[in-house]
Order: structure tokens, then sequence, then C-alpha cells
């Protein structure tokens, strides 16, 4: 799949990759230290809603199964499993991500801090694997972070058509999306001080050098993250400095960069509380509730099939 999906991506004009590659246990271990970043207030805020209202998601979901789909360390996840615990109703855990080393130390962990459920952990993608949620009684699917917002229109048309192809009347999904808001707050978010943004963007160049013998030096490449107000979303880029030319050994490729030619390796959507309703309703799901944080910054909306 990566040598496919780096290949399409690697020839494409403009260049671009798939943000799932970011993930290995470096990428993922950056990204758990992004969300503890000042500028990062997605984190703070989605756990601020998490602690006001788990408990009421769990009565109005009364779910026997959670899944989360990219689960990373699940941190944010056992205030859910806390609330549906609490409730006596949850007997099934099933953490969903796409980087193995993660997902087997976070699903240890959660088995001995949870000895009474089941945790059934699952390696996969959001384009592929989806079919494979377990069909374990009322199900609450949780995709936290915002991680929608690195979908493009047409991707999440298809990932909300796939994901409700694999949901039953009963089940539910909730939803954590990052809401449009002044693009200076924005920037900083994807633009942290500290560097360590920057960091995860280039270990996806890291990714490709281990998993299929390129020769990316990340120092030549910029870290770019600017605010699209046209389409409300975050494009976040590497830039090359300089003129160069990168052996890919494993697909046998060269791959030329102009100096300044950037390559797109995720974006992050905004969005409305209209503008979901929208998506979703299309795809035929309904809203149940919509909760913000106060300062209004971010969304946890739960909606039914």
């Amino acid at each position: 799949m990566l040598r496919a999906e780096a290949r399409r991506g690697l020839t494409s004009l403009p260049k671009q990759l798939p943000p799932k590659w970011f993930y290995d246990q470096r990428g993922s271990e950056l990204f758990e230290e992004i969300t503890r970043l000042p500028e990062y207030y997605l984190t703070r805020s989605e756990r601020e809603i998490l602690l006001r209202r788990a408990d009421e998601i769990a009565s109005l979901t009364n779910s026997e199964s959670l899944v989360e789909l990219g689960s990373g360390s699940s941190e944010k996840t056992t205030i859910l499993l806390d609330a549906l615990v609490r409730r006596g109703s949850l007997t099934t855990f099933v953490p969903f991500d796409v980087c193995l080393p993660a997902l087997q130390q976070a699903s240890a962990a959660l088995a001995r801090e949870y000895p009474d459920l089941a945790v059934h952990a699952i390696v996969g993608d959001f384009d592929h694997h989806l079919p494979l949620l377990p069909r374990q009684g009322r199900r609450l699917v949780a995709f936290l972070g915002s991680t929608i917002g690195n979908f493009d229109v047409d991707h999440r048309a298809s990932f909300f058509a796939q994901l409700g192809s694999a949901l039953a009347p009963g089940d539910f999904l909730l939803l954590g999306t990052d809401l449009v808001k002044d693009p200076a707050r924005l920037e900083a978010a994807y633009n942290d001080s500290a560097g360590v943004t920057a960091a995860f963007n280039r270990n996806v160049l890291r990714v490709l050098n281990r998993d299929l013998g390129a020769d990316f030096v990340e120092d030549q490449f910029q870290h770019v993250a600017t605010y699209d107000g046209d389409r409300d979303l975050i494009d976040i880029r590497l830039r090359s400095l300089q003129a160069q030319r990168v052996n890919v050994g494993a697909l046998k490729l060269v791959v030329p960069f102009a100096a300044g030619e950037e390559m797109r390796t995720e974006i992050s959507a905004k969005f409305t509380r209209a503008g979901l309703q929208d998506e979703l309703g299309t795809a035929g799901y309904f809203l149940v509730r919509w909760w913000t944080d106060r300062a209004g910054d971010f969304a946890l909306s739960l909606w039914g099939v």
C-alpha cells in the first residue's frame, strides 16, 4: 500500500503524500507531543467537552461496544470508557489505528486498566478496512481529534458512506471537529514555536527513507502550514529548499524537486455546524446532539444512522 501510494503521490503534479504515513512509532510519539503544545488548543478543547458530556453520551447511546478510529494512545477515550463502564452497558473496546506499535502499546495498557472489558485491536486504515469493524451489540464509533479534517470533501463523502454501510440502526458516530475561527490562531496551531509540528511533518520523509530505501535529506525540506480561507482548511506542505533529485530505491524511481517546490503532506479542514449537517445528512446520518467547548473553538457531535 505504501509503495503504490508513494509512487502515485511522488509522480503527481503537485506532489502529495497521504498523512497516514506520518504515524510510525516516532510519528505517533511526535503527535502526542503536539497535543500538549500551548498553541495546539484542539486536544484540550475536545477533552473539556468530553469531561462535561461523557455521561450524557453514555446515557444517549447505551453502547455495548466502543470503537475508536485513529485511536493512537486512546488517552481522551478513557473519559468515554469510564462513563460507559459507569453506565454498565459496555463490554467491548475496539481501538483501530494504522500504527501497529502504538496500537499494541495502548491496547495492552487499556486491557490492564479495564480488566472486565474485551479489548480487540484492529490494524487498518480508513480507506480499506472499515468493513472489518466487529458487529457486537449497540456500537458507538468515536472519531476524535478532528482527524476527519485530514480528508478533502470527496474523501469525507466516501468515508461517511463506507462507515454508514458498516453501521446498523441503533449505532452512533461521535465526531470531533475543529471549527472555523481566526486564521491567525489556526496557523499558530500548526506552526508551533518549538518546531514539533515541523519535525512531525518531515517524519514522513524518514518513513520513506526507511521503508522504501529513499534518500530524502530532511533538513533540505521546510515545513509550511498556511490557512486557505476559500476552502476553510490548513494546507500543510514540505518545501524543497533547493533543486534536488531524490532516489526511491524500492520503487526504482528518481524524483526531481525544483527549488521552492512544495509537496502537500496533509490538510486540516475546519468546519461549521451547517456544513457538517449538509455532509452527514447527505450520507444518511441525523444529528442527535451538538456540543462545543466554552470558547466555541471545537465541536463534538453525536450522529445516528
